[in-house]
């Protein structure tokens, strides 16, 4: 029986159609498609490549529905990230040649895309965030509104449901109309959000690493939701130094000429790299988690306290501590999920990350 050939289809994918190109092994383009973005559509264009199909396209606002959508109908569905890069001259059509054929070079950089298993509490800690984020979005408008008018908003007796006639009767117009309707929308988001987090936590607790992520220090219910969420699994990092750029603690330098001519022969330079700060490419919740828990580390006794201390006791500055403090706690974080260890401050080791 003949082995068949493997055939490379990649997508540009766009909300009303995906414009398709199939490349055969030896980089001929053997098909060009544009299909309308429905299922029906997609799969119709999968089968009609063959049955040994190697699919890539780029991470965007379907790539969650599209790969599962794809995994049982492929051989392999690669997610890429082409963010930063520019060409010279940009449609569908070329897009989507050129991701074909940098699937067939091996030339693209994936984006993991795990399992359907964990995507309802990531929905359900995407809803949570937004009320939290769209209610701390109105309260600083609220505030901003009176600091307009130079009147003073210190603490949270605004938004208080019982001082709320006296600091309305503080305005006049049209701003008090608009303040009001404010008000209204805050006390909604707030009624909102407690079944938000009750739904959210009952679906965490469902996850494999909730015992084991809960005995760490200053990992409360949310925050721990929250690592479930977007790290998924922990295998999908093979050691700390891959977990800490997506978390964004990896700390970036730069050099150059790093070589000099000396007594007529080539040697290294004794300068050091120059630190250019931590990586801008990363997940902002997963940093706001451990740069947080770092930062309750710092004013509690104990274990992590005392490594942060010891940073300070060597000579480094209070902002590298504190970073240097929360990539330990993400490194043991990664150790005992992998493992299924609970927390045991007898094993924390003080060697600097």
């Amino acid at each position: 029986m003949k082995h068949q050939a493997i055939q490379y289809l990649a997508m540009d994918v766009h909300q009303a159609t995906t414009t398709a190109s199939v490349r055969d092994q030896t980089g001929s383009i053997m098909m060009r498609a544009t299909v309308a973005t429905e299922a029906r559509a997609i799969l119709q264009l999968v089968r009609s490549a063959g049955n040994r199909v190697h699919i890539v396209f780029e991470e965007g606002t379907q790539a969650q529905w599209l790969h599962d959508l794809l995994v049982p109908h492929a051989e392999r569905v690669v997610v890429c990230n082409k963010r930063g890069e520019r060409g010279a001259n940009k449609s569908d059509q070329l897009d989507a040649d050129d991701l074909s054929d940098r699937l067939r070079c091996g030339r693209v950089k994936p984006v993991f895309h795990g399992g359907s298993d964990t995507q309802t509490l990531r929905e359900l800690v995407r809803s949570y965030n937004n009320l939290v984020e769209d209610a701390t979005r109105v309260m600083q408008r609220i505030k901003a509104l009176f600091r307009g008018r130079a009147i003073a908003t210190r603490g949270v007796g605004v938004y208080r449901a019982a001082e709320r006639d006296e600091w309305l009767a503080r305005l006049n117009g049209g701003a008090r109309i608009r303040a009001a309707t404010l008000l209204r929308q805050l006390d909604l988001l707030l009624e909102l959000r407690p079944a938000a987090k009750a739904a959210m936590l009952a679906e965490a607790q469902r996850q494999p690493g909730w015992k084991t992520l809960r005995s760490i220090p200053y990992f409360g219910p949310i925050r721990v939701a929250e690592i479930l969420a977007i790290m998924r699994t922990p295998h999908r990092f093979r050691t700390k130094r891959n977990l800490w750029p997506y978390a964004g603690l990896a700390v970036v330098t730069r050099t150059s000429a790093e070589h000099e001519v000396a007594e007529g022969r080539i040697r290294r330079r004794r300068r050091a790299p120059m630190t250019r700060g931590l990586n801008r490419n990363h997940n902002p919740i997963l940093k706001k988690v451990f740069k947080a828990a770092a930062n309750d580390a710092t004013t509690r006794p104990g274990p992590l306290r005392d490594y942060y201390e010891a940073s300070l006791a060597r000579g480094v500055k209070e902002e590298l501590a504190k970073v240097t403090l929360a990539r330990k706690i993400a490194s043991v974080t990664l150790r005992l999920w992998k493992k299924g260890e609970l927390w045991d401050p007898k094993k924390l080791t003080m060697q600097a990350t």
